[in-house]
């Protein structure tokens, strides 16, 4: 009860310094309202100077500026925020998440602390959940951006065209900007990718606000976005590998932990592999890629179900957002995870591709000066939000009550009795005309929902991963009198279910949902689609025994209470499990769910931190390589570098490794070594490789004179980039291959961070040995414009 007593103050406090700021904000209101339309205008310029002057901080000018955006809003939209608006728009400036309920206007909110923090010449950004949102919310607000002087840009398209080098720039060279957070991360990974300066479009990360910041920061925490390049050679493995898995035998020949989404062979699967293989010893390096291979299949196998975790659309495995059932498009899992449920579902193998760049979405908006969010439901994780993001979540009151009734659960012992209680309240509901949304929490069962109202003659809409083209439609169209949504859970966030009066007089939307969701916040999601702005509604969840949640988190007496009882129950007439025991697994099932995705999220955001460090040096080292107008280079501390790692890499030296480094790195034309030359001479050999190498680039410069520096410039960004984008794909699968070391009881994050060390300082004697060569054996040349042409081999 402390605790609850603690929690209540803190909000409270919390509220009551946001309303002495809405106090003075609405101070200005009668000031603002008597100004002309130049007047109101003017105030942007007049900000700005009063910022640069020095003369006052972004907080000082927080209440007129805000009673400036305010006014605006009124005057071109028609809209004058209400003072709960205004107090999530202080507790987004601070850098804070601002809990708001769906319907109480959140695009709105945006407009004042985005156009404050805009005034400082720096961007603000807000980011949508998707292309639809970002493109619908910068159209509708721009009028008020530019009437107050402000430039706007939009990162994202509604056509297939890609967006140019030229059109980024604009983009992000605006004041606002609204977007994704896949398309600003792909446009980071791109940018840092650039081999000149004028291919180079991002500016410096300022102010952020992420709508929807749960499900952007926590849901997709652990999906890295990673570009992909540079196929590798195609495994024949993959079918193989699928063939033997399926022989296995569970707690037999593998181990299935269902609570931490590992599986692992046993001894007597390993022994059945190596009879299956005709290898002796599985373990032994040189089977390392069929070890890799068997994990993938098991995780195949095991990990990804069709339906919940990939459809097949077309003959393609395409991913699928669990949290929302959207389809995650152009996205693969790497490391050959992707080709081996190919081989699962016996579809064609596509290529495996190498990782070239990756980033996961904490690590991308932690680079922002200041991060804040928006959310109808980020309470149950403000402890993960103040840890990893330094955001508390503030609770702002609603500006109408709500009136939406959340009734209990209703608990059955099996999937079908569920089935038939849930199908026979949605018949009698539609009977009254009261529209209905039922909420799924995966493809599959959205699926068979769909298919038992068809079967009952009752005409709905189907809203999951192969039907989300029209989603923000379907989703404002499920409040209409007599309609009937499926919908997968979060979809259409973003867009308010709007209702009638005579839908009111109904009693508002019902929401069903057909299961406990992964997390409380979850179901708080789906509940809040009923009841916007003081409207009527009510929610209802039915639960089976046989629910994921309940399998994979319940306790071991469900599983025997189910066992038992599973037989005894008449599916034609459900009867609901009455002992409030039930509605407590529920609760703790649900709770260890929760506890586990958090685990799940710090395990990522741990293996991410030797990712995050290296790419950090590595974009700094290209960064000022791109940058630098004089190219300050020490070619000969390089060169000498890497000739040192190849001698001592080679105590024991012959001609034909020495000759064979030299045409390698070095020259094409070297004339061979003299009979009584000293192999053994360390001095003299790292003299005669240098003496080359010099020479040679000496050659070089005298060829290209003036644009020298450009030719070394690329020679080692060409290096960098080669060397980065091999780590960058040794790294995704090293975290695979040490998920499994769990289980021979060594912490696979140390594992990680201790290889992943490893294989940077591998990787910076690869810079100096891929510069070496690319400034010796590249070929230089004049076109006949006069351009400087250079031929990496």
């Amino acid at each position: 009860m402390g605790n609850l007593k603690t929690f209540f103050s803190l909000d409270y406090f919390r509220l009551k310094k946001v309303r002495k700021i809405l106090k003075k904000i609405n101070s200005y209101a009668a000031e603002m309202a008597t100004l002309s339309a130049s007047a109101l205008q003017a105030k942007t310029s007049e900000f700005r100077e009063r910022i640069e002057q020095g003369q006052e901080t972004l907080e000082d000018i927080l209440p007129e500026a805000f009673a400036v955006v305010r006014e605006a809003d009124k005057r071109l939209l028609g809209l004058y925020p209400y003072d709960v608006q205004v107090m999530g728009a202080i507790v987004l400036h601070y850098g804070n998440i601002a809990e708001m309920r769906t319907g109480e206007g959140k695009t709105l909110t945006a407009t004042m602390p985005l156009y404050l923090n805009a005034l400082s010449g720096q961007s603000a950004m807000l980011i949508t959940t998707n292309e639809y949102l970002a493109i619908r919310d910068a159209t509708e607000l721009k009028k008020v951006y530019e009437f107050l002087g402000l430039t706007i840009g939009v990162g994202v398209r509604n056509d297939e065209k890609k967006m140019t080098v030229t059109q980024k720039r604009q983009v992000y060279q605006s004041d606002i900007i609204y977007t994704t957070s896949s398309a600003l991360g792909f446009d980071y990974l791109i940018d840092n990718l650039a081999d000149s300066p004028n291919k180079k479009f991002l500016s410096p990360f300022n102010y952020v606000i992420i709508d929807e910041a749960d499900a952007v920061l926590l849901d997709t925490a652990q999906t890295p976005l990673i570009i992909s390049g540079a196929p590798r050679v195609q495994s024949n493995l993959y079918r193989a590998a699928d063939n033997f898995i399926t022989t296995l035998l569970a707690d037999e020949d593998f181990h299935y932990d269902k609570e931490k989404k590992e599986v692992w062979l046993t001894q007597k699967g390993i022994d059945e592999a190596e009879r299956f293989f005709s290898v002796k010893n599985l373990y032994h390096p040189d089977h390392f890629e069929l070890v890799r291979h068997l994990t993938l299949a098991l995780r195949a196998q095991k990990l990804y179900k069709l339906g919940k975790d990939y459809i097949i659309d077309n003959n393609k495995i395409k991913l699928v957002d669990q949290k929302n059932g959207r389809i995650l498009e152009g996205t693969k899992l790497q490391s050959g995870q992707h080709q081996a449920i190919e081989a699962k579902e016996q579809l064609k193998i596509t290529q495996e591709l190498r990782a070239m760049a990756s980033i996961t979405y904490p690590n991308l908006f932690l680079m922002f000066k200041k991060i804040s969010g928006m959310t109808g439901t980020g309470k149950p994780d403000e402890a993960e939000f103040i840890d990893v993001y330094n955001m508390e979540v503030i609770r702002i009151p609603t500006n109408k009550p709500v009136i939406r009734k959340d009734y209990p659960d209703l608990i059955y012992t099996t999937l079908p009795e569920k089935v038939a209680a849930s199908i026979a309240q949605v018949k009698k509901i539609h009977k009254t005309g009261q529209p209905i949304l039922l909420i799924t929490g995966s493809v599959r069962m959205s699926e068979l929902y769909s298919e038992i109202l068809l079967l009952e003659a009752i005409p709905h809409n189907l809203l999951n991963a192969h039907s989300a083209v029209k989603e923000a439609q379907m989703i404002a169209e499920a409040g209409r009198l007599g309609s009937v949504t499926v919908a997968t859970n979060m979809a259409g966030r973003g867009t308010d279910i709007k209702l009638s009066d005579e839908v009111k007089k109904l009693g508002g939307l019902a929401v069903i949902g057909i299961e406990r969701m992964v997390s409380e916040r979850m179901d708080l999601q789906a509940r809040g689609r009923s009841g916007r702005q003081g409207d009527p509604g009510f929610s209802q969840f039915f639960v089976s025994l046989e629910d994921d949640l309940l399998v994979e988190y319940g306790s071991a007496w469900l599983l025997d209470y189910f066992k038992k009882y599973k037989d005894t129950v008449d599916e034609s007439r459900p009867q609901p499990l009455k002992a409030g025991k039930f509605k407590r697994a529920v609760r703790n099932a649900q709770s260890a769910s929760a506890s586990n995705g958090r685990s799940a999220r710090n395990m990522t955001l741990s293996f991410d931190e030797s990712v995050k460090i290296q790419r950090n040096k590595v974009y700094s080292m290209r960064n000022q390589l791109l940058s630098e107008k004089e190219f300050i280079f020490d070619a000969q501390s390089v060169i000498e570098g890497a000739i040192e790692d190849f001698i001592a890499s080679h105590p024991n030296m012959d001609s034909f490794v020495l000759e064979r480094y030299i045409f390698d790195h070095i020259s094409y034309s070297f004339a061979g070594i003299d009979s009584d030359f000293d192999l053994q001479d360390k001095k003299a050999v790292k003299q005669l490789l240098l003496d080359l190498a010099m020479g040679e680039l000496q050659r070089k410069k005298e060829l290209i004179h003036q644009q020298f520096d450009d030719f070394q410039r690329v020679a080692v960004l060409r290096a960098i980039d080669e060397s980065w984008i091999e780590e960058v794909d040794y790294l995704q699968q090293l975290r695979i291959v040490v998920s499994g070391r769990s289980s021979a009881q060594r912490n696979p994050i140390y594992e990680y961070h201790r290889e992943a060390l490893l294989s940077y300082k591998d990787m910076k004697k690869e810079i100096q040995k891929m510069t070496l060569h690319y400034l010796m054996l590249s070929e230089v040349s004049y076109t006949p414009n006069g351009d400087l042409s250079v031929y990496f081999i």
